[in-house]
């Protein structure tokens, strides 16, 4: 039987959770999952190491490394075939305060300083 899957932490949930291509109204969807968004904020919008990340997000870095690949093949998928990304659900809790800021001097607010 497999281990349960461990909840992940994220600073705070996403401002915009849709992004539809211009004329895309009646197109698919492609769910990208909170933990995948903040994988992906992490990595690539703070420039964090996968080590860095996963110390934030309070898992491995290979479960890191799992979840960065399978966002960055949605969010391609998004943009090559004009399908609507959505970001919601995921197996997630949102930090409070500053536990999830790796220094003790530096306040989470939503937004990881580090």
């Amino acid at each position: 039987m497999p281990r349960p899957v461990r909840v992940r932490r994220v600073c705070e949930e996403p401002r915009y959770t849709r992004f539809v291509p211009q004329g895309g109204a009646d197109n698919e969807l492609q769910v990208l999952t909170i933990e995948e968004y903040e994988t992906i904020r992490h990595v690539d919008y703070q420039k964090k190491t996968h080590e860095e990340c996963a110390a934030l997000m309070d898992i491995s870095r290979t479960t890191v490394t799992e979840i960065y690949e399978s966002a960055r093949f949605k969010i391609a998928d998004a943009l090559i075939n004009g399908k609507t990304l959505c970001v919601e659900g995921g197996n997630y809790r949102v930090c409070e305060g500053g536990e999830c800021c790796l220094s003790n001097d530096k306040k989470c607010n939503g937004v990881c300083k580090n």
